[in-house]
């Protein structure tokens, strides 16, 4: 049952008695998917003067405002707090709505947009059906987005379990509760439900947490979720779930013995998948890729030159941030790129991301793994937190920053940062690797003192003094030496 809150939230993204637009004789961009990339490609295109349209079939604002970024971060801000766990998702409800202004109808009318609702499919190359109207393009976006997966898992679908779809529908807390995989959702939520008062057991099929993370971060949020209470079964395989009077048994085996855990809920957060069904992608020759996704090449294009792509349908990265930078580059190379000129590649993006646990989590560019696979030769350099003054006042030592340069040069390929705000802290290390500006640069920015970033700036200090080779100590001793 739905409460103010969130009448107040559908009002905003999909209006009760929203009327669809007649359409324009021909458009120059057509938008399928109101998330965030298609949200930026509609309201950034429109804004350079183009005519556009905007098809949703669901709400407006995507996994980001209604599943995701908004609801999981309040979730966790919430959670910090101790609120009680009724106040807390109360708070989540309120939240979207307040921010559902921004991902309005409403609002992307008032930018120029015409704004469909309703199933969108493709009739041929250059024209979309929507409730009976056809859209005609000369450009085309597909910006559908994706969907969490249940894995196959012997009477799991009979559980009802909850996804990130799903989960902020509750209103009272399960006392217990089985989260399914250890990636960056499944932490985070792992960690809030457990803080708010439910007894929380984690399973990953991975030896460690946070897989795509340096083994390092693991460990740390491995022992922050456990020092909160959570019960982590690592290199677990789930035999089957059964219901027995409404109690959730998993059974499961791990390091070579086998258990049981009971619970009331089961959350399962194991990858996602392209929401492609029903586009009828053939009719406009857009070809996938054998993972599903919508293929594309590094300027975004799919397999019909007319039709680009952009977010989770086709991306390896599935941010709300990597969404909104393809869009902007859907927007430059659609619109107004001729021929190769103007042009923007997908692979000059440096990505950065962050898993809201506490400590934070965050990296940009490469991992020591990757720059190896590369044959990038890299030195790295660590601060941990112990040693941070802001962090000694603030009681938060589990952490560290580590930034890989290369070899001799300082210049930055990549970074991990697991600390408070990690993920504010980050886009200092991304600005330098997108303005090339070297490690040792770093240093020699005045950074604030207490804070967490100075540890940025002593990794700068470390590589400076890698610098100071014996040949070069030797001519500043001598130089010394004659100035006294």
């Amino acid at each position: 049952m739905m409460d103010t809150a969130d009448q107040e939230l559908i009002a905003q993204v999909h209006p009760p008695d929203w009327v669809n637009p007649v359409p324009a004789d021909r458009y120059n961009l057509v938008v399928i998917g109101g998330g965030t990339a298609g949200l930026v490609a509609a309201a950034g295109a429109a804004g350079l003067g183009a005519r556009v349209a905007l098809v949703e079939r669901h709400l407006l604002g995507g996994d980001c405002l209604n599943t995701g970024c908004v609801p999981s971060k309040t979730l966790i801000s919430s959670a910090r707090a101790h609120l009680p766990f009724s106040d807390a998702m109360a708070r989540v409800r309120r939240t979207r709505a307040a921010i559902a202004p921004h991902d309005s109808a409403y609002r992307f009318r008032s930018l120029g947009v015409d704004v469909f609702f309703g199933d969108a499919r493709f009739a041929d190359p250059e024209t979309i059906v929507v409730g009976g109207q056809r859209l005609r393009f000369a450009r085309g976006v597909i910006a559908t987005g994706a969907r969490p997966v249940i894995p196959p898992i012997p009477g799991l679908a009979g559980a009802s379990p909850f996804t990130s779809e799903s989960v902020f529908d509750l209103v009272e807390a399960p006392p217990r509760m089985a989260v399914i995989g250890g990636g960056p959702i499944g932490c985070e939520l792992a960690q809030a439900f457990e803080r708010l008062g439910i007894d929380v057991v984690l399973f990953t099929d991975q030896p460690r947490l946070l897989e795509r993370e340096d083994a390092g971060a693991s460990a740390v949020v491995e022992q922050a979720l456990q020092r909160d209470g959570v019960r982590l079964v690592l290199g677990a395989r789930i035999g089957r779930v059964d219901v027995r009077e409404g109690v959730r048994a998993i059974a499961y085996e791990a390091h070579g013995g086998a258990g049981v855990a009971d619970v009331d809920a089961v959350l399962v957060s194991t990858g996602r998948t392209p929401n492609v069904e029903g586009l009828n992608l053939d009719a406009a020759g857009v070809a996938r890729d054998p993972s599903g996704a919508v293929r594309i090449d590094d300027f975004l294009r799919t397999t019909n030159p007319r039709i680009y792509a952009c977010g989770d349908v086709c991306l390896p990265w599935k941010f709300t941030h990597a969404a909104d930078a393809a869009a902007r580059i859907v927007i430059q190379n659609a619109l107004f790129a001729v021929g190769p000129l103007g042009r923007r590649r997908l692979s000059e993006l440096t990505m950065s991301w962050c898993t809201y646990t506490d400590p934070e989590v965050a990296h940009a560019g490469l991992s020591e793994r990757e720059a190896g696979e590369r044959g990038i030769d890299i030195d790295t350099y660590t601060q941990p937190l112990t040693t941070v003054d802001r962090a000694i006042t603030d009681d938060a030592t589990d952490g560290f920053v580590t930034i890989h340069a290369r070899r001799g040069s300082g210049v930055i390929v990549g970074a991990t940062i697991v600390a408070p705000h990690a993920g504010d802290l980050i886009s200092e290390v991304s600005v330098a690797m997108r303005g090339k500006v070297s490690l040792g640069a770093l240093a020699s920015a005045i950074h604030p003192y207490p804070t967490y970033a100075e540890a940025i700036r002593t990794c700068g200090d470390l590589y400076n003094r890698t610098r100071l080779t014996p040949r070069v100590k030797a001519l500043v001793e001598w130089w010394l030496r004659r100035r006294r």
